[in-house]
C-alpha cells in the first residue's frame, strides 16, 4: 500500500534547501569516491575490500541468486526470479554440510570481523542504492531536524544502538552492587494491567499506559539540539502542583539495577554464577504512579527493562514470507515436543489495522520495521513523525505539553519529514550480516570443534526455536514512497528491492512468541533499608521489580509476562567486538559486567533459559566440559 508523501510542510523553507544541497553534494561525493575506486556499492573501508574479480571475499555460495542492485536490473542472461515455489529448502540438518550457511545475510553479508561488522552495507547495492544508505547512516548518527524532547532517553538512534550493535544496561562505578549511571541504551516500559481492551489506547498500543508516566520511563527532559545532552539531564523532584512552565521539563525518574549473583552447578559439578537483576525507580519528578486514577494502583504498575537489540539484517527479517513463520507455530504443542511457538498478532499504525503478524521488538509488538523505527523517533528521542505526530506528555505532565507546543513553528507540522524517514529505513534495511567464522573453505568444512558444536545444538534441540534458515520472498519498498535519484524528495510508490529477495539466509530465529519462564512479584514502595514506603506523597520512595527467570511480567498485546519473541543469533560471536560492555537477553543482564568475554555471555545467556527451553537448557547443563565448549565456540562463531 501506498499513499502520497506528507507536504513537506514539514521543515522550514530554508533548512529544505540546504538540507537538499546538503543530500546532493553527499550523493556527487559518493559518485567521485566510488569513480575514483572504479565503483562498487559497498560501504566498507580498504581493510575489507572486495577481491579483484568482485566476489566479496565471500566463499562461493550456490543460491541462484546473481547480485542485483535495487537501482537497477540483473546481469544480462541471469535468472533472478523467485525460487520455486516449493522449494522452501529441506530442513536444516545437523549432519548435512551447507556452504550458504557461511553467508549468513546470503547475497547482504560482508567479510568483516572488527567493530565495524555491523555497519556496512549490502554489498549488492548499486552507487544511487548507496547514496541513500549513505544518507539515512548520517540521519542514523545525528538527526538534523526538531528538537530533542521535550521528554527523551536518548539524542540519537547511535546513542542507543552503538555502531547498529546492542545497547548495554548501566554502570555500577562504586561498586556496591547497584548502578548509579543514568541508562543510555536501555529504557523501562511502563503500563498497567488492561481495564478495557477494546479501548483505542489499548487496541494501537497493545498495552495500557501507566496515566502518570505513559508508556516507559523517559529518563531526560527539556529541549535540546539534536545529538547534544539536554538542558535538563537528570530527574530532579517537582513539589505540589505539577507546572506547566517549559523550562520545568526533567527526566522522569532515575533507574537502578541491583544485582544478586546467583550460582549452580553443572552436572560434572562445575560451578557458575548468574546475575539475578532487581530494578529499582526513584526521584519519580511528575509525582506518585497512578496519581488519584479509580482504576489504577501503585502495586498494579508492570515494569518491561529493554536494552536496544542489534540493527542489522532487519530488511532481510522483514522480507520472510509470513506463510513461512507460520509454518513453525504450534501453540498447543501439537507434536508433543514441548515447544509452543506462536505468532504476536499486533496493531499496524501505517494501516490503522489490528491482527498483522509482530516481527520487531523484544516481544515481537511491531508489525514493520517503519513502524518499529517511527515508535523509537518518539518515544526514546522525542521527535515526531507523520505516523506518530503527538509527544508523549500526559495530562499529569502540563510543562511537557507546553514545551512541545514552544518548539513547534507554526508552519512545522511533525519533527522528521517522511523522506527522512524513508532514509532511515532504507538504511535499516540495507545493513549488511557479518560472515560466519571456522569455514574451511579449501576443505569445504566447519572446523571441527565448530561442527561438533553445530551438532550438539541441533541434538539440544535448540533449532526448534532458533530455526536456522529462511529463504525471503519478494521484498517490498517502502510505503512512504520511492526515494529520489537526487535525495530530496518522494514520489512512489517505491520499487520493489531485489538486494533483499530471495535470499537463503541463516539468521536462527523464528521471529515467534516462547515462553521462557519464571514469574514476577507485584511491584512494591520501599524505603532503602527495604521497608515497606508509608511516605504520603512517595516522594522518597522506590519502587521495586522483582522477578525470576527471564520474566518481566508485562503482556504486549498477545504476548505474556513470560514469553518473548527468539531474537536472531547471527553476528552473536561479534557483539562484544561491536561494543565491548555489551550483555545479551533482553535486559542485558548476560555477560554485561565488567571483563566478561563473549563466551562467557552466551554460556549465562543459555543457563538463564527456561519453560518452553528448560529441557534445551539442562541439556547443555549435564553435557560434559568438552562438549560444552564445543557448542560455544559454534554459537561465537556465529
Amino acid at each position: 500500500m501506498w499513499r502520497p508523501r506528507t507536504p513537506m510542510i514539514q521543515r522550514l523553507i530554508s533548512g529544505c534547501a540546504l538540507e537538499r544541497a546538503c543530500r546532493l553534494f553527499l550523493l556527487v561525493a559518493l559518485v567521485c569516491a566510488l569513480s575514483a575506486c572504479g565503483g562498487g556499492g559497498a560501504s566498507d573501508g580498504d581493510d575489507d575490500a572486495p577481491p579483484p574479480d568482485g566476489d566479496n571475499g565471500l566463499p562461493p555460495v550456490d543460491d541462484g541468486l546473481p547480485p542485483a542492485g535495487d537501482d537497477g536490473a540483473p546481469p544480462p542472461g541471469s535468472d533472478n526470479g523467485p525460487p520455486p515455489a516449493d522449494d522452501r529448502l529441506p530442513p536444516a540438518s545437523a549432519d548435512v554440510v551447507d556452504p550458504t550457511e557461511v553467508a549468513s545475510g546470503g547475497g547482504n553479508t560482508v567479510t568483516l570481523g572488527n567493530e565495524d561488522a555491523f555497519s556496512k552495507s549490502n554489498p549488492q547495492l548499486g552507487l544511487l542504492d548507496q547514496g541513500k544508505f549513505e544518507s539515512g547512516d548520517s540521519e542514523f548518527e545525528r538527526p538534523r531536524q526538531g528538537l530533542l524532547g521535550p521528554l527523551f532517553n536518548n539524542g540519537t538512534c547511535e546513542g542507543c544502538h552503538k555502531k547498529d550493535g546492542r545497547g548495554n544496561p548501566p554502570r555500577d562505578t562504586n561498586d556496591d552492587g547497584e548502578t548509579d549511571q543514568h541508562m543510555e541504551s536501555m529504557l523501562v516500559r511502563l503500563s498497567i494491567p488492561v481495564m478495557d481492551p477494546t479501548a483505542p489506547v489499548v487496541v494501537s498500543g497493545g498495552v495500557q499506559p501507566e496515566p502518570v508516566y505513559g508508556g516507559q520511563i523517559q529518563v531526560r527532559g527539556g529541549s535540546g539540539t539534536p545529538g547534544e545532552p539536554s538542558v535538563h539531564n537528570g530527574a530532579l523532584l517537582l513539589d505540589g502542583t505539577p507546572s506547566d512552565d517549559p523550562e520545568d521539563v526533567i527526566g522522569e525518574a532515575f533507574v537502578s539495577i541491583l544485582y544478586e549473583s546467583l550460582s549452580g552447578k553443572y552436572a560434572d559439578g562445575t560451578p557458575y554464577y548468574l546475575q539475578q537483576p532487581t530494578y529499582r525507580l526513584y526521584d519519580l519528578a511528575y509525582g506518585p504512579f497512578c496519581a488519584d486514577e479509580p482504576d489504577c494502583h501503585d502495586d498494579e504498575v508492570q515494569f518491561s527493562p529493554r536494552v536496544a537489540p542489534q540493527a542489522f539484517g532487519l530488511g532481510l527479517l522483514e522480507a520472510i514470507p509470513e506463510d513461512d513463520l507460520l509454518s513453525y507455530a504450534d501453540p498447543r504443542d501439537a507434536d508433543g515436543d514441548g515447544i509452543s511457538g506462536r505468532p504476536n498478532r499486533v496493531w499496524d499504525v501505517w494501516t490503522q489495522t489490528p491482527g498483522h503478524l509482530g516481527r520487531f521488538g523484544h516481544k515481537a509488538s511491531k508489525p514493520t520495521l517503519l513502524h518499529q523505527l517511527a515508535a523509537a523517533y518518539v518515544g526514546d528521542i522525542g521527535l515526531t513523525s507523520s505516523l506518530f505526530p503527538d509527544h508523549a506528555c500526559t495530562v499529569y505532565q502540563p510543562a511537557c505539553e507546553a514545551l512541545a507546543e514552544e518548539q513547534s513553528a507554526a508552519d512545522v507540522a511533525v519533527e522528521i519529514d517522511d523522506l527522512t524517514l524513508a532514509l532511515v529505513e532504507f538504511y535499516m534495511r540495507q545493513l549488511a550480516v557479518p560472515q560466519r567464522r571456522g569455514w574451511d573453505e579449501d576443505a569445504q568444512a566447519w572446523e571441527p570443534q565448530i561442527w561438533r558444536g553445530r551438532q550438539l545444538f541441533f541434538e539440544a534441540g535448540c533449532v526448534a526455536c532458533h530455526v536456522p534458515r529462511h529463504v525471503t520472498g519478494d521484498a517490498e519498498g517502502s510505503v512512504l514512497g520511492q526515494i529520489t535519484d537526487t535525495l530530496d524528495e518522494l514520489s512512489g510508490p517505491a520499487a520493489p528491492l531485489p538486494s533483499l529477495s530471495n535470499q537463503v539466509i541463516w539468521p536462527f530465529t523464528d521471529l515467534l512468541l516462547h515462553d521462557m519462564g519464571g514469574s514476577c512479584e507485584p511491584v512494591v514502595r520501599e524505603d532503602e533499608n527495604g521497608d515497606f514506603c508509608t511516605d504520603e506523597g512517595a516522594a522518597s520512595c522506590l519502587w521495586v521489580q522483582r522477578c525470576d527467570g527471564l520474566a518481566d511480567g508485562r503482556p504486549d498485546f498477545g504476548a505474556s509476562g513470560s514469553e518473548w519473541r527468539t531474537p536472531p543469533l547471527w553476528g552473536l560471536g561479534l557483539v562484544k567486538v561491536v561494543n565491548p560492555d555489551a550483555g545479551l537477553l533482553h535486559d542485558g543482564r548476560a555477560g554485561s559486567t565488567a571483563n566478561r568475554t563473549i563466551k562467557e555471555a552466551i554460556e549465562e545467556a543459555i543457563l538463564w533459559h527456561g519453560g518452553e527451553a528448560e529441557a534445551a537448557k539442562e541439556h547443555f547443563r549435564h553435557l560434559p566440559h568438552a562438549d560444552r565448549e564445543a557448542l560455544l565456540a559454534f554459537l561465537e562463531s556465529l
